[in-house]
């Protein structure tokens, strides 16, 4: 009984918002227990608008054999256990015909065809939660480093960091850990040549066009321009994660000394 299909069976449908508008997007297999939805491959507002869109849906209508849905910049993994689909969802008479993919793929379009969610003034209204940071010094050892490559003044460079508010985009790397998007080109910078063997939590890092905060100690690459006192992450915390995707953060920069009253 098959449960998968190969890489080349993509699957390209379209919905229509309430505007009427049609929104295109691909399904294709990931593995033989996932599929990918693709909402183009940019990092973009609008395809994050419809990634948070669908994943509100699937949550809200789950399907028997789903297991998880997992959201990036611009697409969503949907996670699902081949054999409770084929128990439960595989139409009688079609054994032979049907994959689970070609099962999975057809129950999601139905499901993002009844789209009604319309996420774009709500997370324009949500509160924005402030990130207090400790820059440069022993928080932020690469401050220096990076200002003088973007030939601009270390204060020039917090104020630039600091201005923006910065829409979470999902989070990855580490449990916690949130990719913002909204960082001034200005202060672009690559990676470390050599990775850290320990970066503290609540580092706040910049890599490339991208801006994130380190939730707990671990290895890492980004060049650390502060830190923020706050606890970002707490297993025995439900959430854990005190960032979500969806929601819009400003760094509030902060004197060692108020950092001390924090901890």
């Amino acid at each position: 009984m098959p449960s998968g299909q190969t890489a080349d069976c993509v699957t390209t449908l379209c919905r229509a918002d309430k505007s009427d508008e049609m929104k295109s997007y691909t399904i294709e297999p990931l593995g033989d227990s996932a599929l990918l939805i693709r909402f183009g491959k940019q990092i973009a507002i609008e395809a994050h608008r419809q990634v948070m869109e669908a994943k509100q849906l699937l949550e809200q209508r789950p399907f028997h054999g789903l297991v998880e849905v997992v959201i990036s910049y611009a697409a969503i993994a949907v996670h699902y256990e081949p054999i409770a689909v084929l128990q439960q969802q595989l139409p009688v008479g079609k054994q032979r015909d049907s994959t689970v993919f070609t099962i999975v793929a057809q129950i999601v379009e139905e499901i993002l065809a009844e789209q009604r969610v319309s996420l774009g003034e709500e997370q324009c209204s949500s509160p924005v939660i402030e990130v207090p940071v400790c820059y440069g010094g022993s928080f932020g050892p690469d401050l220096a480093e990076l200002a003088a490559a973007c030939q601009l003044s270390v204060q020039e460079v917090i104020a630039i960091h600091s201005e923006p508010l910065y829409l979470i985009y999902m989070l990855g790397f580490a449990p916690g850990f949130p990719y913002l998007g909204g960082m001034d080109e200005r202060i672009t910078y690559k990676r470390r040549d050599q990775p850290r063997t320990l970066v503290a939590a609540g580092s706040v890092g910049i890599a490339g066009l991208q801006t994130g905060i380190y939730p707990t100690a671990m290895p890492g690459g980004w060049n650390i321009i502060g830190r923020t006192p706050l606890t970002l992450f707490d297993a025995d915390h439900d959430p854990p994660a005190v960032l979500q995707a969806g929601k819009r953060i400003k760094f509030v920069p902060i004197s060692e000394a108020e950092y001390d009253k924090w901890v």
